[in-house]
């Protein structure tokens, strides 16, 4: 299959995905209905005031949400693969979302607005990465990706230990649901304004990956020989970690802990147009935005009450997960 049969298909199982994203949910949308929005933009016909509000204050921040966070989780997710030169590694990799969960879970703890609670699990998110790279850089091993992903580990069971102990001590009526309900995910609290805000700091991330994708590929090499063929590899690994770390905060910042995403889509993307970066990190970033489209969409139809998507991609993530493992072991 050609390459750009494969772009076709995928882009468009996106719009296919976003038009059953728009159209279904409690408050359903026809497509004509859709239709005659899309068409109230450009020439003035009869109007259903219902229809307009679901699609433009509920569906299209909802969707919009998922593309950016979707999309920015699998680009992230699969950064981080080339980067530590493992294909088990996701975006919480150097502590990025746990820190996130420990500085959402302190401003909930103390009864801050959900615009603070945001800004609170970005700080710690950005935190927690400069904490494991600053110890990493004081360990000094021979072997400086290693060291990166011991301590994040480290970092990451730090976090987990600091989140458990506030919600043992978290009120039990009020905000013990706030926090568990902000670390299973979810996009059903997203606005405008949030997107708004995340949407910059995201693009920042996006562009040094995609621009630069091409020197993952030296990356992934040893850094000797990276450094041989006149690689920095100490700076394009910032470079990386950086954008890959911005784009994670600003995820899990509005809309939670959504696991595993960051891990099966580079995998996914890796079996379509195999180990090339050039092309595995924009496919990735489109995977990743049909995925959490598909899984968003039923978390909001499947049941009567809405499911927090990190039951819904844990449950699919955690099953490829071990047949990933198994498959290592037998290829070994």
């Amino acid at each position: 299959m050609s390459q750009s049969l494969r772009w076709f298909l995928l882009f468009s199982l996106f719009l296919i995905s976003i038009i059953i994203a728009i159209t279904s949910g409690k408050y359903s949308l026809t497509i004509n209905e859709f239709g005659h929005i899309i068409g109230n933009l450009f020439v003035d016909i009869p109007r259903d005031s219902r229809s307009e509000i679901v699609f433009w204050q509920i569906r299209l921040p909802r969707v919009l949400a998922a593309i950016l966070i979707g999309g920015g989780l699998a680009l992230a997710g699969a950064a981080y693969q080339g980067m530590f030169r493992n294909p088990l590694v996701s975006p919480d990799i150097l502590g990025v979302s746990s820190g996130a969960g420990v500085g959402a879970v302190f401003g909930i703890f103390l009864g801050q607005s959900m615009l603070s609670v945001q800004l609170f699990a970005f700080t710690g998110g950005l935190l927690a990465v400069a904490l494991v790279y600053s110890i990493a850089k004081l360990a000094k091993q021979h072997d400086p990706v290693l060291s990166l992903v011991l301590v994040g580990i480290a970092v990451s069971a730090l976090c987990g230990s600091a989140i458990s102990l506030m919600k043992i001590l978290a009120d039990p009526y009020t905000q013990l649901p706030s926090i568990t309900f902000w670390l299973l995910g979810g996009l059903s609290s997203i606005t405008a304004p949030d997107l708004l805000a995340v949407i910059p700091l995201m693009l920042i991330g996006f562009i040094p990956l995609i621009l630069l994708r091409w020197r993952m590929n030296i990356l992934s090499l040893s850094d000797e020989e990276a450094r041989s063929l006149g690689l920095n590899v100490e700076l394009t690994r910032i470079i990386f970690i950086l954008s890959a770390t911005l784009i994670t905060a600003s995820a899990v910042s509005i809309a939670g802990i959504i696991g595993w995403l960051g891990l099966i889509v580079p995998h996914i993307t890796r079996l379509l147009v195999g180990a090339n970066f050039s092309q595995q990190l924009p496919f990735s970033l489109l995977c990743g935005a049909i995925m959490l489209l598909i899984t968003d969409t039923l978390a909001r139809t499947i049941a009567n009450i809405e499911l927090p998507l990190g039951i819904l991609t844990s449950a699919i993530g955690a099953p490829f997960f071990l047949m990933l493992l198994l498959n290592t072991r037998r290829n070994g």
